[in-house]
């Protein structure tokens, strides 16, 4: 049976012990390309970072909470998996140096200093072998440069690019790009349907490549 490996939901990288830094992801592109995944007969495991959706019966859920726990989860899982999809909104920069006890209101300012995460797709990319790989692509500006830019930098198959709006609604205006040059512009849809249109491109390519 097929397996599929896909992130979702924010990330949380903590400022003390009560503070942290995140987005405003619900999770729910990444429940819709479960539950997709769950319709076609594969098997599912979802890496997921706090939701504000219930994980779909049949999918085996990996809940984690920061970027770093995110990558563990996936380094563990990715060598078993057929497909995997990176839908997860994942903290780019984490504090260099997280208080150990709650910070007070003093007045003064508080100056954070930010360093990058290690970026979960790139890594994965670099042990992809005959897999395949799909990410999303969240852009304020030059939404299809930018999308493909990060397809080619991560060793993408496919990436679905889409603006802010997309963020806690239940539609979506989406471009799907593909790394053989394909470009689908799937309009304002629903994200279920976003999940069926990446799937069904995922699993050309993956007869396409013998995988």
């Amino acid at each position: 049976m097929p397996r599929v490996l896909i992130t979702a939901g924010p990330t949380r990288e903590s400022l003390d012990p009560v503070r942290f830094i995140s987005n405003a992801s619900s999770g729910q592109q990444g429940i819709a390309l479960a539950e997709e995944a769950l319709a076609r007969g594969l098997d599912v495991d979802l890496v997921h970072g706090p939701l504000e959706w219930k994980t779909p019966a049949g999918a085996t859920p990996h809940p984690v909470t920061t970027a770093e726990e995110m990558l563990a989860a996936c380094r563990r899982l990715h060598p078993s998996c057929d497909y995997m999809i990176g839908a997860a909104a994942v903290s780019d920069y984490r504090p260099r140096d997280p208080a150990r006890s709650k910070r007070k209101r003093d007045g003064a300012p508080w100056i954070l200093e930010l360093v990058p995460t290690e970026d979960i797709l790139a890594t994965l990319g670099k042990e992809k072998g005959k897999r395949v790989h799909a990410g999303f692509a969240l852009e304020t500006e030059n939404l299809v440069d930018n999308a493909m830019r990060k397809l080619r930098s991560k060793s993408l198959d496919w990436i679905v690019a889409n603006s802010p709006e997309a963020i806690g609604t239940a539609t979506s205006r989406c471009i799907l790009l593909g790394a053989d040059g394909t470009r689908l512009e799937l309009g304002v849809t629903s994200k279920r349907e976003v999940a069926r249109q990446l799937l069904d491109a995922m699993e050309r390519t993956a007869r396409l490549r013998g995988a």
